[in-house]
């Protein structure tokens, strides 16, 4: 079977450098065993998503010389996937609603600290008669999905890794102000595209546990996964969009030649500055 790997971007900033790696990592696997390359936006935070930067996006992986097979997917064009995955958790009486607000979370004596922050405290978990017309989340009963679905593997570099979602608490599928979490999304999404391979930076090893947990629970297909390094910059910190991290636009702007940079990416040489972060 031919493989099919994804690059999937929020339009939240613009891309820097590891994005670049990440793209390009999973551009190469695809291309190397004759298989597709696909694009998706994960556009589904409407308070943070910005079109601009999607077509920020798209201008980058061009000048990179990235091209995606198919047309791109939208995940705000999707919102019907992701309720009728959550309806069918809801049948399996796996998800309840949650009014507890971040706040409310994080000054709970009750909450320890999990791979996302703070471990949800299983406070709304039971309630008797929840009023549904208040502002709520759901979220996932984990320990009673993890009974359900028994013991979980998935595969990272061809080797077996036991899946251990407990670590994160009951985690959220869909709140208020969005449809679906990037857990239920990417998931359900994955699954719907095909993706037989899933190529991304290792900050999102821990997340594959919950994904495995909910491919099990939807009857969904596992990738294999191959999570590579990540980057950091001249400060040693890992390149992120929230510490403004230099956006490959800074590296086209200062006259960076694009084919001598994938060139050397290829090769696992960085420009001055960056290398490859700490674990």
């Amino acid at each position: 079977m031919q493989p099919v790997t994804r690059f999937a971007p929020s339009p939240t900033g613009r891309l820097h450098l590891g994005h670049a790696v990440s793209a390009l990592t999973a551009h190469d696997f695809a291309r190397a065993r004759d298989g597709a390359f696909l694009l998706r936006i994960e556009d589904i935070d409407p308070g943070r998503s910005r079109t601009v930067f999607v077509d920020a996006i798209l201008e980058d992986l061009l000048w990179l010389g990235l091209e995606w097979d198919d047309e791109i997917v939208y995940q705000s064009e999707r919102r019907d996937l992701y309720a009728a995955a959550l309806e069918r958790l809801k049948a399996q009486g796996l998800v309840y609603p949650c009014f507890c607000t971040r706040a409310d979370i994080a000054a709970s004596v009750a909450a320890p600290h999990g791979p996302d922050g703070p471990v949800y405290p299983g406070t709304c978990r039971g309630l008797a008669q929840p009023d549904l017309a208040r502002p709520h989340a759901w979220r996932l009963e984990v320990e009673k999905a993890r009974a359900q679905a028994g013991a979980l593997i998935w595969r990272d570099h061809d080797v077996d890794v036991t899946a251990a979602p407990e670590a994160f608490g009951d985690v959220v599928l869909a709140r208020k102000d969005a449809p679906a979490s990037y857990h239920l999304a990417v998931t359900v999404d994955d699954a719907a595209q095909g993706v037989t391979d899933i190529v991304r930076g290792r900050d999102l090893f821990a997340s594959t546990h919950v994904h495995r947990l909910l491919q099990a629970l939807l009857g969904l297909p596992t990738p294999d996964y191959h999570h590579h390094e990540l980057l950091s910059g001249a400060d040693g910190t890992r390149l992120a969009k929230r510490q403004n991290a230099p956006t490959i636009a800074s590296l086209r702007d200062a006259g960076a030649d694009p084919a001598a940079l994938v060139a050397a990416l290829r090769r696992g040489e960085y420009p001055a500055g960056y290398s490859i972060a700490e674990a």
